[in-house]
């Protein structure tokens, strides 16, 4: 059963959520998404990227955004969410020792990993329809430009590190940008027929598309 808990992080307290496997390999920390949209740590999304984490050995951590549920503060259009995930991430590689260290996020949360990847050492990069376009110069309606710097320095993101998963009838993070964001780098974009945004009933391949591809 997952353990919730609060810790002290920039803007107050950190609700988080966790859970591990018996003898975890990894640690997780995983992004919601939009906080003034609903997004909280609990989505159902956010919930099944949890398990196919945590039955791929990692021990996991959710947290909601400041603002959110247990969470102190307020929603800071993703610079202190940024440093909310770096706090959770502090107290996880604290408390479970030298493990590889994972990052996750959908939509909103996704953008704010791609953030925090620039900032930590990490082994493995996991995006659910990331929503680029939240942090994006040019804003919510034009395509983004895969070459800005706030996205992630060349050679950060591979193959070997990073794959994103979204849908082909999504309607409010186009698939396009995970292209063109993929692209440049050579990160896979795995797509999954039939799903919009939130994965309606597509859950299930969600699961099985990360549980397949991280390593």
């Amino acid at each position: 059963m997952p353990q919730r808990l609060t810790i002290a992080g920039p803007a107050g307290a950190i609700e988080i959520a966790t859970d591990a496997p018996a003898n975890p390999t990894a640690v997780a920390v995983i992004a919601h998404p939009h906080p003034l949209f609903g997004g909280t740590m609990d989505n159902k999304v956010i919930t099944t990227l949890e398990r196919a984490m945590r039955e791929a050995g990692a021990a996991t951590y959710r947290f909601n955004f400041r603002g959110v549920g247990g969470t102190e503060g307020k929603h800071d259009e993703g610079r202190g969410e940024t440093d909310d995930m770096i706090a959770v991430i502090e107290h996880a590689l604290a408390a479970a020792g030298s493990l590889p260290l994972w990052l996750a996020g959908f939509s909103f949360g996704g953008a704010v990993a791609v953030r925090v990847s620039a900032r930590v050492a990490f082994a493995q990069l996991v995006l659910i329809a990331p929503g680029f376009r939240r942090f994006s110069d040019a804003g919510m309606g034009a395509p983004i430009d895969p070459n800005d710097p706030q996205f992630g320095a060349p050679g950060v993101h591979t193959n070997a590190n990073t794959f994103i998963v979204h849908g082909d009838l999504d309607e409010t993070v186009p698939v396009t940008d995970s292209f063109a964001w993929g692209a440049p780098r050579e990160v896979p974009v795995v797509v999954i027929p039939g799903a919009e945004h939130f994965f309606h009933r597509k859950l299930h391949l969600v699961r099985d598309a990360v549980s397949r591809m991280i390593r």
